[in-house]
């Protein structure tokens, strides 16, 4: 497979707890006892649901990476990995208990290591999106970019609450695939060299002290 991001394991082959990888992304500045900011959960679960859009499998790549990674004992199951991303206060059945640094930056991982695989494509993506607008030419004229919009669109609306103030911002279809096409761009950022830790730093932009 490949990618960058190396599965590697801990320190002591007994101890499963504090996974190498982990350690790329530096904790910030700052108090996290009550875990991750809300933008930061926001922004994590997006960006998966953007990977989503673009990988049909989905939820079971997310959970084999995670056990390629040795973060199987972060997100263990799928009902785990559900109850971590509906930290993110736009969801349909947000979950109130924080979301950990810890179980932050195994999404973040994950996220990234999957993006690696999937660069090729955004990239085309991408440079096709800005030839369309240079031409004028409608996003629904190019088939690859129009299923990517239109699974998002859907997976945005089935899994967010239409009553959030931060979702009724995106209740056209023009909100949604500008939104869709901006996380394709920041998909994008996580491929380059450090990827992972300029990803991971982000996210806490204007929150650390």
């Amino acid at each position: 497979m490949n990618g960058i991001i190396s599965p590697l394991a801990s320190n002591s082959p007994s101890d499963s707890s504090n996974p190498l990888i982990l350690e790329q992304m530096p904790t910030p500045p700052g108090n996290w006892t009550n875990g991750c900011p809300k933008r930061a959960r926001m922004q994590i679960d997006l960006i998966l649901l953007a990977i989503e859009a673009l990988n049909l499998r989905g939820s079971e790549d997310i959970l084999a990476v995670a056990k390629e990674l040795g973060l199987q004992g972060i997100i263990k199951n799928r009902v785990v990995l559900w109850r971590i991303r509906s930290t993110n206060p736009l969801r349909r059945y947000s979950q109130r208990q924080p979301l950990s640094l810890e179980e932050a930056k195994a999404l973040v991982a994950i996220a990234c290591y999957l993006t690696r695989r999937l660069t090729a494509a955004i990239r085309q993506l991408l440079l096709d999106y800005q030839q369309l607008q240079a031409k004028n030419i409608p996003v629904e004229h190019h088939l690859q970019l129009a299923r990517y919009l239109e699974r998002f669109r859907a997976h945005f609306r089935s899994r967010m609450n239409p009553r959030r103030a931060g979702v009724v911002a995106y209740n056209s279809k023009e909100k949604l695939d500008e939104l869709a096409l901006e996380l394709l761009s920041k998909l994008l950022f996580c491929t380059g060299t450090a990827g992972i830790q300029r990803l991971w730093m982000s996210l806490f932009d204007g929150e650390v002290e």
